[in-house]
């Protein structure tokens, strides 16, 4: 079997040497790697493989050009002709992975070029900021493997080892026969399913349905970086289906909470055209870190789910705006698509009592005459697919073999 070489995503005129050095350690392993060069302005440096004057043509700008820019615009020209570049060469099997090495500004260069990539092709980032919290937003919805660099990057006795793991470890994942992150022509039909612990049950019970109707599935933890994730691979055509159970991560983005996804989330379905069941799991509450709750919230109800997540209780002006929000999105469908509302509660939580920021009882979880505001609302904004209410309770058995029949009848449709 070949070895297919490998991206190296840099920018020559501050990291030259260091690029050098990384791919001659991947030389070592008998892989040839492919330089880019990402610089935001021009120079003399040589050894560049794709100079920065071929990345910038390839966004349709001079390399010159971005002499009198700003460094942000500079790096957006960069990013965008770097995408090309590599995704280009990845088509044509020139390449089977790639490896960035930088700092702040080069993460984020080399990240978004490797996200650009489908799932499991390999992609790993050397990188100075690789331990901090920073990093959720330079893997987003990848599976970039991040090396913390240590030290800044130059070459020293500590960073040549990181960079020589770094090389074994690419060298390593291209050599998978697999590793061009093409599905397995004999896998099954792959159906995404959004989780979350307030939908266990439901989701648990999908599962197992699907897989007895000789389906795969793969869950998304809602927690913002998941609905990223699955978003991604229906856009990117990895998914069959999607049995939508937890879209909660809508109530985060429309109140600014901690797990949103994104305002593309409950979109990259529609617009693949693949069948869609969707649930307002979990759609009764937003998540803020405990103790930095907003100060226009802090009158609310809650449910402190762990020492860290603290959950709020949609109230009724949410839930008729998320039932805007959603149908906003979901009208743009191109597929089958069919709304399923468990009238008897969104989540677990319904069984538990809420509080105030002080830990005071304030009622119950449970509040049917809030919830139907969304349901409510979804009616009179839907316009394609089909809502269906059904007295059950997210988590009840019958509930969950609804959404998979659903979904396994929609898609005996489509073959």
């Amino acid at each position: 079997m070949s070895i297919p070489g490998v991206a190296i995503l840099v920018t020559m005129d501050s990291k030259g040497a260091e690029a050098r050095f990384l791919a001659d350690s991947l030389a070592e392993s008998n892989v040839d790697s492919v330089l880019v060069d990402l610089s935001c302005r021009p120079h003399e440096a040589g050894g560049a493989d794709v100079t920065g004057t071929e990345v910038a043509a390839a966004a349709g700008r001079s390399w010159e050009e971005l002499t009198g820019m700003e460094r942000n615009a500079a790096s957006e020209i960069m990013m965008e002709g770097g995408k090309r570049v590599v995704v280009e060469k990845f088509r044509a099997g020139e390449i089977g992975g790639a490896v960035g090495l930088g700092g702040a500004n080069g993460t984020s260069m080399a990240c978004a070029i490797m996200r650009a990539l489908p799932p499991l092709a390999p992609k790993v980032m050397v990188s100075v900021v690789a331990a901090t919290a920073a990093v959720q937003w330079y893997v987003a919805e990848s599976d970039i493997i991040m090396f913390p660099s240590i030290g800044d990057i130059s070459l020293n006795r500590i960073t040549r080892g990181v960079l020589k793991n770094a090389a074994l470890a690419l060298a390593g994942m291209v050599r998978r026969e697999d590793a061009s992150g093409e599905s397995d022509s004999n896998a099954p039909p792959l159906i995404g399913v959004s989780s979350f612990g307030g939908t266990a049950a439901c989701i648990e019970r999908v599962e197992r349905r699907l897989t007895e109707a000789g389906y795969e599935v793969i869950f998304f933890h809602a927690s913002g970086p998941g609905g990223r994730a699955l978003e991604s691979l229906a856009g990117l055509g990895e998914l069959a289906g999607v049995v939508d159970v937890t879209t909660h991560e809508l109530t985060d983005l429309l109140v600014d909470g901690v797990y949103s996804a994104g305002a593309a989330r409950l979109e990259a379905a529609g617009a693949a055209g693949i069948p869609q069941v969707v649930v307002p799991g979990a759609l009764d509450h937003a998540n803020f870190w405990t103790g930095h709750v907003p100060e226009k919230y802090q009158s609310r109800a809650f449910f402190q789910y762990n020492a860290q997540n603290l959950l709020m209780r949609t109230n009724k002006e949410e839930f008729e705006a998320l039932g805007v929000l959603m149908a906003e999105k979901l009208n743009r469908a191109r597929g089958p698509l069919s709304v399923l509302i468990p009238t008897r509660g969104y989540s677990e939580h319904t069984k538990r009592k809420a509080h105030d920021l002080e830990g005071r009882e304030v009622g119950d979880w449970r509040q049917p005459e809030v919830d139907a505001a969304f349901a409510v609302s979804l009616r009179e904004h839907l316009k394609t697919g089909e809502i269906v209410a059904l007295d059950l309770h997210i988590n009840d058995p019958s509930f969950a073999d609804a959404c998979a029949d659903k979904m396994i009848e929609m898609l005996a449709r489509g073959a």
